[in-house]
């Protein structure tokens, strides 16, 4: 009889999103991302150019979380952007998918 080792399932290196925060400064675009864990991601988004306007920074936002959840959690996500409070800062609520797009999976 042949025994196998047990692998340990690793851990992701980055935890669920939950949520993700944008802000508009004068340096550019900066967001974080909020994690099921408490974790927190932030950074600045380069390839969105300072002058951009929300809905662009928003995309690009969207996509680095519906990516990240992807390729470390293989879950599909949604992301709602609430209704600003602020004219520098928006605020978007990330939720598992009820049905994967079409081309995947």
């Amino acid at each position: 009889m042949v025994i196998r080792k047990r692998e340990k399932k690793k851990r992701p290196p980055f935890g669920m999103p939950k949520g993700i925060v944008l802000l508009a400064t004068p340096e550019g675009w900066r967001h974080s991302v909020l994690t099921v864990e408490g974790g927190m991601l932030c950074g600045r988004l380069a390839d969105v150019p300072v002058n951009a306007g929300p809905p662009e920074a928003q995309a690009a936002a969207a996509a680095i979380v519906v990516g990240l959840a992807h390729d470390f959690h293989e879950e599909h996500v949604d992301v709602t952007w609430d209704p600003p409070r602020d004219p520098s800062s928006w605020t978007a609520r990330v939720t598992v998918a009820a049905t994967p797009p079409n081309n995947c999976r």
